[in-house]
């Protein structure tokens, strides 16, 4: 196909403009923004319901646990916060829900003051590990917080309390995670956090991401600095200022131990480290090394097979001689395309259409690259003389331990008891009882991979709990047998779907956790335990992302894993088939983003799209692909992070072939006639140059298209000509809401952010009743508008402040799912949202039908002695204009007052949960009149007979009427 390029002007890639970090203090006021927002959001009331799932957990980066009852202890989930358990691991409370993040780094506590200490921001590096808000302390279980400072911190690594003095506390910073710093290092206070010195700092790109002290003196202190430099195209994940510090005055001052004469590794390769203090004289240090392996001299292979690397220097000449059969197997064990056998591309080299080397070309992808890099990885030094000097310990590779992303993990754990006896957290968890020479796996059932936390009991070797991206693990035989323990709610969704099913259902895919297809009204309960049945169910594995469910037959399922592989599943046949598009060999391969985006046509659901960083569609559910666009990106960038990849796709409802789509460097693009031509859309968006660094290209045009990440674009589904756009600033630290709106198919834009608080946005949904009424979801949280974007209310009751990564709405039950990235799905009726209309937001008061409720001659009368009885209640929703006290009256068809309730109403909506049950006064002047027999229920109530009632509400100077209807 011939592909057409409307430009505004040419795209310069040196001109890039660049993204300033927010400061801390505008995030600091975000947050207070946004809590008085909350205090008077016109919806405060109207809930959020969370439906789960729990069984898969997520993300868990630390566990604190009280040494005289570990049947107690405090879980740290990267984006869901703090909980709380009594009862080891049955049940969990949260205890941060009520704070400005949910964003965990590291947690400490003093358990003999019950002080709570939280590093805020994930210290992990990952894709979605969510900057902080710094230090947080409770004193009284959570149910306060207040801001210890350090707020431009973004990710702590480690907080450490002298055991002896609650008000000594020393931390270790990491810093931000995509731009450089100051507020990183060591830091501590004596004065509980009232004030704080920096006593290390190396440099504003090296934060200190662990920080250990002897258990018998807290004056004998160790920290790991850390270098690294996270972009969103690349990750260095190493440098010469990474190293082990000591302190012998409890962190006040520091010296480097990690030098060339102390036998532990120096130079560019030094990667993360792990740390371990057995007591003053021993220590343990985890390293992802991140040196090359050295070749050895004879090495000879390990497979008779070809392997990718033979083509690299392979020549035209001995590639010929090749056997055939050997050539097919390397091409059917690699996925090449069935035109792709031994015969024709022999024919393609010969001809000069393509290399050797381009079969090697053929394969690579950020996957491969992420696996196959041929790094030392993670190795183990010792030290028994207080660091002065250290030993490395294993003597062979620690192979598939960190693979090459040790930048996750680096984690070791010291058996108090058993100086001998260590613990590695890699994507499996092993241990060593020789000191590290040599391991075993304790991966065993039950047991997620990407391990990030463990405690051993130092009075019970062999009781252990772990935390992992799956969750909490408990065992007590030394990793032989794993409980599970997640009942909290804790997933990290990064896509979520519904079906048109009765009851629909929700799909989902979460960080490392899969897709899962679940229920919409599914209990959360542990009664699955006894059934054997969970209302979710697993549907694919891998780290899942989005999906498309066929609306004429919802068994017909496309979704996938990282890095665009994606399938078509079959699910009432249980069959799947891979889809994902290939390149041509000779061709430069594909680019797919870590969440590639599929979209199944509005117009015909044979038809699939899906973006690399060229656009691709297939006419026949994913079997065939044609490319139908060019490159959609500004072309990548050299880096070991897939880049320069479309993240986000719409076509109009209105028009076939209307597609618009969004690059993570920042291009909007759009076609009309279904890839024929293509126009750049991006140079339309006004920027705030306040925020952005104005480049200027070589024709002399102002380059005024930053490379932030086009979260989300939405083609209206109200007006042809509308489309939203939101962007994100989130891998540049930037913070900044960016929303748009266009009404001339994005040649000029609007912007709509408008009073959003600070916090990058991830997702924009166009209600499909009400052209006026949008959500946004951010990574602190969900926005409601009720005027297309001129002003947003926060929408959380129910639900903490948390990234919201996804939002869809199922039409028929007037329902908005939030799939979040920490606390899973959040479910809410908007039914009442849909018909605020201007008209209806400009009277003093309005009150809503209510649904007819099915009488039950069983309420108030419980089954058995140890069972609650079933009792009914009405939900009266009004909007007032302003607050007022309003007074409801229950009457019945001929003007008995059967009931009165008063009530505080706030501006807004307004929701009057009241009993279905006469009054003492109003059922003696209903007996009065009407010569019956009321029958009291055993929990002492008298519930309204069925038949047709009247609700009088007055307040806010008038009055209005609507019908219960009891039937």
């Amino acid at each position: 196909m011939r592909f057409f390029y409307l430009f505004a002007f040419l795209w310069i890639p040196l001109a890039a403009a660049q993204v300033k970090p927010t400061p801390a203090q505008k995030i600091l006021q975000g947050l207070e923004q946004k809590a008085e927002m909350e205090s008077t959001s016109i919806i405060q009331h109207i809930p959020l319901k969370n439906i789960g799932p729990s069984v898969m957990s997520g993300r868990v980066v630390d566990v604190a646990v009280n040494p005289e009852n570990p049947n107690e202890f405090y879980v740290g989930y990267a984006s869901g916060g703090v909980w709380h358990t009594i009862n080891n691991g049955t049940t969990f409370v949260p205890i941060m829900d009520n704070s400005g993040t949910q964003n965990i780094g590291d947690i400490a506590v003093h358990w003999n003051s019950r002080t709570i200490w939280v590093g805020t921001g994930e210290n992990n590096a990952s894709r979605s590990s969510y900057a902080g808000m710094g230090l947080l302390r409770s004193m009284d279980n959570g149910k306060t917080w207040q801001h210890m400072g350090l707020q431009d911190s973004h990710h702590i690594g480690r907080i450490r309390i002298n055991p002896e003095n609650p008000d000594e506390v020393v931390v270790g910073v990491t810093g931000h995670l995509y731009s450089p710093n100051a507020e990183r290092g060591i830091y501590k206070t004596t004065d509980g956090g009232n004030t704080w010195k920096k006593t290390l700092f190396v440099s504003d790109e090296t934060g200190i991401i662990d920080v250990a002290h002897a258990p018998e003196d807290f004056n004998i202190m160790f920290a790991a600095a850390w270098e690294k430099d996270r972009k969103a195209w690349d990750f260095k994940g190493s440098g010469n200022t990474s190293g082990i510090y000591k302190s012998t005055n409890g962190g006040n001052t520091w010296i480097k131990i990690s030098t060339v004469e102390s036998g532990f590794p120096t130079g560019e390769g030094v990667g993360r480290i792990g740390l371990a203090v057995f007591n003053a004289t021993t220590v343990y240090a985890v390293h992802d090394n991140q040196f090359r392996r050295p070749k050895k001299s004879g090495e000879q292979k390990k497979t008779d097979g070809l392997v990718k690397e033979d083509f690299k220097t392979m020549s035209t000449k001995d590639f010929l001689s090749l056997n055939d059969k050997k050539l097919n197997t390397f091409l059917k064990t690699h996925n090449f395309q069935e035109k792709y056998r031994a015969d024709n591309v022999k024919q393609m080299v010969r001809s000069g259409a393509v290399l050797p080397i381009d079969l090697t070309k053929y394969l690579e992808n950020a996957n491969s690259r992420l696996f196959d890099t041929p790094v030392i990885g993670a190795e183990v030094y010792r030290s028994n003389d207080g660091g002065k000097t250290w030993k490395k310990q294993n003597e062979e590779y620690i192979d598939d331990l960190f693979y090459s992303y040790g930048y996750y993990f680096a984690q070791i754990t010291v058996d108090p008891s058993n100086v001998d006896k260590i613990y590695l957290a890699g994507v499996p968890i092993i241990k060593s009882n020789d000191g590290g020479k040599t391991y075993s796996a304790i991966n065993k059932d039950n047991v997620h991979a990407d391990h990030h936390a463990l405690w051993v009991n130092p009075r019970m070797s062999g009781h252990l709990i772990n935390g992992n991206d799956g969750g909490i693990n408990i065992s007590y035989d030394d990793g032989e047998n794993w409980i599970k323990n997640n009942a909290s709610s804790v997933a990290q969704f990064y896509a979520i779907n519904v079906d048109n099913q009765k009851p629909y259902n929700v799909y989902g895919g979460l960080q490392d956790n899969g897709v899962w297809k679940g229920p919409h009204n599914g209990e959360e309960n542990s009664k699955w335990h006894q059934t054997g049945h969970y209302p979710w169910e697993s549907i694919l594995g891998g780290d899942g992302m989005q999906v498309q469910i066929d609306n004429r037959n919802s068994d017909i399922v496309y979704t996938g894993y990282q890095f665009g592989n994606y399938f078509r599943l079959d699910l009432q046949h249980k069959k799947r088939k891979y889809i994902q598009p290939k390149h041509e060999l000779g061709e430069v391969p594909y680019r797919f983003n870590w969440q590639t985006p599929i979209l199944l046509s509005p117009h015909n659901q044979d038809i699939l799209y899906l973006g690399g960083n060229k656009l691709h569609r297939s006419m026949n559910q994913g079997d065939d692909w044609e490319t139908i666009s060019p490159d959609l990106t500004k072309g990548g960038k050299e880096g070991n992070v897939a880049y320069g990849t479309l993240t986000t796709l719409s076509e109009s409802p209105f028009k076939f072939g209307l597609i618009y789509t969004g690059s993570d460097d920042g291009l909007v693009q759009v076609t009309h006639n279904g890839g024929g031509s293509w126009e750049n859309l991006s140079i339309g968006i006004p920027f705030d140059s306040s925020k952005i660094k104005i480049g200027v290209s070589s024709n002399g045009l102002k380059a005024k298209t930053p490379e932030l990440w086009v979260s989300r674009i939405a083609a209206s589904i109200h007006k042809k000509e509308r489309v939203y756009v939101s962007l994100n600033g989130y891998r540049w630290d930037d913070f900044t809401p960016y929303i748009y709106v266009s009404e001339d198919y994005g040649k000029s834009w609007k912007n709509i952010a408008s009073n959003i608080p600070a916090a990058p946005v991830n997702v924009i949904l166009e209600d499909p009743e009400n052209e006026n009424l949008l959500f946004a979801g951010t990574d602190n949280g969900l926005y409601v508008s009720f005027d297309q974007g001129a002003s947003w209310e926060v929408f959380q009751n129910g639900m903490p402040n948390v990234a919201v990564h996804d939002l869809v709405i199922q039409p028929r039950a007037k329902h908005l799912l939030v799939g979040t990235h920490g606390r899973s799905i959040y479910k809410a009726d908007i039914s009442k949202l849909q018909l605020m209309t201007p008209e209806l937001m400009d009277k003093n008061l309005h009150v809503f039908p209510l649904q007819p409720i099915k009488h039950s001659k069983n309420w108030g009368n419980a089954s058995s002695p140890w069972t609650n009885p079933k009792t009914p209640g009405a939900d009266l929703v009004f909007y007032s204009s302003r607050s007022d006290n309003f007074t409801a009256r229950v009457m019945s068809s001929d003007g008995i007052e059967l009931s009165k309730t008063i009530v505080k109403a706030d501006r807004g909506l307004n929701i009057l949960s009241f009993d279905i049950a006469f009054s003492k006064l109003g059922k003696m002047n209903y007996l009065k009149k009407h010569k019956t027999a009321l029958t009291q229920a055993k929990n002492g109530k008298t519930y309204l007979p069925k038949g047709t009632y009247t609700i009088i509400l007055n307040g806010n100077g008038t009055k209005e009427k609507v019908d219960l209807n009891l039937k």
